[in-house]
């Protein structure tokens, strides 16, 4: 007998060293959050357990070794397998941002599905932004419906989103932006995304029409851009350089390193080009790092900073007769005086997130932006300096209003800038050779401008399938203008505002089936006058300038379809625009903003995704977007000229974008297909462009020599066509002293481009 209970006490012993407890948590491979409703199924016994809202999962009675498949919608599914039992388990998931309906947008005050938003948002993930050359982030804006980029050269970029943005010559405002939630766009409106390296962001989520209740004054929308973060543990060390035609170089150095509750990612990159055309060198160092800290209590700090050192010299537009027959020279004036811009601009942000409860967390975040600006131009030198503070913060809270799940986020955010700008005369026809030379002062003015944001916003489930999503936003602008300029009579110096302005939004989303919503939105958008509008050419102030403004009007659908596979978004919008903000060119090169009018845009944006998923090794993506755009004046009366009825000058009629991306093993390869339609070159719509079609393609090589070193070899084409077209225009221009108006920036012509990147895990 005593044999028998010494044999299954041995049984038990034995059995109880195989078949153990197993427990440990899912998280989201890019912010460390907590994963709910993940299935982890234990492949050898079957049986299927679900994560809770702390992303934890337990199974009991598990022998060791054991086979665990964790799967989410929105994510790649993962299988994993533990030889023995280990004290903290953590999985981590990556979200499948090809699943568009499904990705969580991060950037609205209430985190989001896309496919449940009543609002157009666009998605750029890590996958698209390597679709292109890693040379020129915003050209990858052009494949989104709604958005447009006028690329002039590398430093001379403007983006309009829906049209709002396109009269602006030669930067880009009304648009707001963040990256990690930093403001990147000043005070008085201006944005500048040329500085930031493509190959370390993550994500870029974009706000189309007016969404002034969440982010203040962006009537045209808001660019949200988000850098790379990974909670896995490593340390790593990349390197890569890249080679392109016009002798374009870049060289770029990434450390990151990641343990336990730290993340910390540093990045140096160089870009070099002589420039397709005369006068158009260009060169820029940037160094940008982020780090991460989750404390004890799961609360986290974050911290961003941003250098950028540029000096890119300007061919600037050409008159149409040199546009065909001689694209590659620079505009005479421009090239004789070496006219360049060149500036040193740093960012700085601490971000901390507190969490009083698992429904309730406030988000803070200060930050810092200085640029130190030197431009000679044929017809003066600008030198300006800006220095801006500010700070962000939002609470959101998680409640039940009537019984239906509801969400309220409230904060705000404000800005102190201070900006000096003065002119001198440009002596360059003085000297035999091609360089600007610093004469006498011409004017020097600080406009002091700040602004406050208020906003609050809710979102509620009125029944299963039916979300209702309202917001507010108050927005009061101040500026003071000291005109520090001795040299004339004129002295403007005073206080001065806009007008407060109150931004409502209202929202509806409805699941009329499984998977497919249709939405409804009405919207309030504005946008302040920059400086250079406020001042006139000689310096003066224009204090009758109005807040430009808006509403728009929205109806969409958006879908999956063939089990996930198929995503489809219709979106059709009306934007209606009053106190119209126009650039009146009064000198060359040379404008005066006025208000002049009502415009109406109204169109159609289209988005498609489907993905095929062959095995673990063969992948096909394919995608169409396209855009159809009907902007033209209601009532826009200038200088005694109607030009109601007229469209809007700088936008195509309309943008269709079909591409296919393969990934097999480890090549991959895509090729897109891009077609814009004319643009009319003034507000007389005297003349227009010609449409034009591009075709680029690039293949992409991994190569794991082992766990720790990695290669990857890259190779494209731009413009394979070799197509002849107007990348840019500068609207109204007008010819002086007989000369024909200079309208147009040339595209480049078939360009090549290729590198390679070294990973070394530490």
């Amino acid at each position: 007998m005593r044999k028998y209970i010494l044999l299954v006490s041995i049984l038990v012993n034995f059995t109880q060293l195989y078949a153990q407890e197993f427990k440990g948590k899912v998280l989201d491979s890019k912010t460390g959050a907590a994963l709910e409703n993940v299935s982890v199924k234990n492949l050898r016994s079957g049986g299927i357990h679900y994560t809770n809202r702390n992303g934890e999962f337990i199974f009991t009675n598990v022998e060791f070794p054991v086979e665990v498949e964790f799967r989410r919608l929105g994510y790649l599914g993962s299988i994993v397998e533990f030889e023995q039992k280990q004290t903290e388990i953590s999985v981590y998931l990556q979200e499948d941002t090809n699943q568009l309906s499904e990705v969580l947008i991060r950037s609205s005050n209430i985190p989001q599905e896309i496919r449940k938003i009543p609002a157009s948002v666009s998605l750029l993930s890590e996958s698209d932004l390597e679709r292109t050359d890693n040379f020129n982030l915003v050209e990858n804006f052009n494949y989104v419906p709604g958005v447009f980029v006028s690329q002039g050269a590398l430093n001379t970029n403007k983006i309009n989103i829906r049209g709002i943005g396109s009269r602006a010559q030669y930067s880009t405002n009304r648009i707001k932006a963040y990256i990690n939630g930093i403001p990147l766009t000043t005070a008085e409106g201006e944005l500048t995304l040329d500085d930031f390296d493509s190959e370390y962001l993550d994500r870029i989520e974009i706000f189309k029409g007016p969404v002034s209740s969440v982010f203040g004054a962006g009537l045209g929308g808001a660019i949200n851009l988000y850098t790379d973060r990974n909670r896995k543990n490593q340390k790593s060390i990349t390197t890569g350089f890249s080679y392109g035609s016009f002798n374009t170089r870049k060289a770029r150095a990434n450390f990151s390193y990641v343990e336990d509750n730290l993340d910390i990612s540093i990045n140096y990159n160089r870009l070099e080009s002589d420039g397709y055309r005369q006068n158009g060198e260009y060169l820029r160092n940037s160094l940008l790092g982020s780090a991460r800290l989750i404390t004890n209590s799961k609360n986290y700090w974050s911290f961003f900073f941003n250098y950028s050192d540029l000096k890119a010299f300007i061919p600037s537009s050409l008159k149409e007769e040199d546009f065909r027959n001689e694209p590659k020279k620079a505009a005479f004036t421009w090239n004789q005086s070496a006219g360049y811009e060149s500036y040193d601009k740093n960012i700085f942000g601490i971000s901390y997130e507190h969490t009083f409860a698992n429904d309730f967390k406030n988000l803070t975040s200060v930050f810092y932006n200085s640029r130190d600006g030197y431009e000679p131009r044929p017809f003066n030198i600008l030198d300006e300096n800006r220095q801006s503070i500010g700070a962000r913060t939002k609470f959101n809270y998680q409640t039940a209003i009537f019984d239906k799940t509801s969400e309220i986020s409230f904060g705000a955010e404000g800005m102190l800038e201070f900006y000096e700008t003065g002119t001198f005369q440009n002596l360059y026809e003085q000297e035999e050779g091609r360089r600007s030379v610093q004469g006498e002062r011409l004017s020097l003015n600080e406009q002091n401008r700040n602004y406050i944001n208020v906003f609050v916003q809710l979102n509620t489930e009125l029944t299963s399938k039916l979300i209702l999503e309202s917001g507010i936003n108050f927005n009061a602008t101040v500026y003071d203008l000291e005109d520090k300029f001795e040299g004339d009579e004129v002295d403007q110096s005073g206080d001065y505002s806009f007008d407060p302005v109150v931004s409502p939004r209202l929202g509806l989303s409805y699941e009329v089936f499984q998977g497919k919503n249709i939405y409804a939105s009405a919207s309030h958008g504005f946008s302040t006058p920059t400086v250079a509008e406020t001042l006139t050419p000689e310096g003066q102030i224009n204090t009758d300038l109005q807040t430009e403004t808006g509403w728009n009007y929205e109806v969409g659908f958006k879908g999956n379809w063939f089990n996930n596979r198929l995503y489809i978004e219709l979106n059709l919008y009306s934007i209606q625009i009053r106190n119209l903000l126009v650039a009146r060119r009064v000198g060359p090169d040379q404008f005066v903003g006025v208000n002049a009018g009502k415009a109406d845009h109204n169109g159609i944006e289209f988005t498609s995704a489907y993905q095929a998923r062959f095995s673990q090794d063969f992948q096909l993506r394919f995608f169409l977007n396209s855009s159809f755009n009907f902007f033209e004046f209601d009532k826009f009366v200038d200088l005694g000229e109607n030009y109601s009825g007229n469209t809007l000058p700088g936008v195509p009629e309309y943008m269709i974008s079909p591409g296919t991306e393969i990934n097999f093993e480890n090549l991959s390869a895509n090729i897109n297909f891009q077609a814009f339609g004319r643009m009319a070159l003034d507000d007389a719509n005297s003349g227009y462009t010609d449409p034009y079609q591009l075709l680029n393609m690039k293949l992409n090589y991994h190569w794991n020599l082992s766990s720790k070193l990695g290669l990857q070899f890259n190779f494209g084409i731009n413009n394979i066509l070799d197509e002849d077209y107007a990348a840019s225009i500068v609207t109204n221009a007008v010819g002086f002293g007989g000369s024909a108006p200079r309208y147009y920036y040339p595209g480049n012509p078939r360009n090549y481009f290729g590198g390679v990147t070294v990973d070394f895990n530490l």
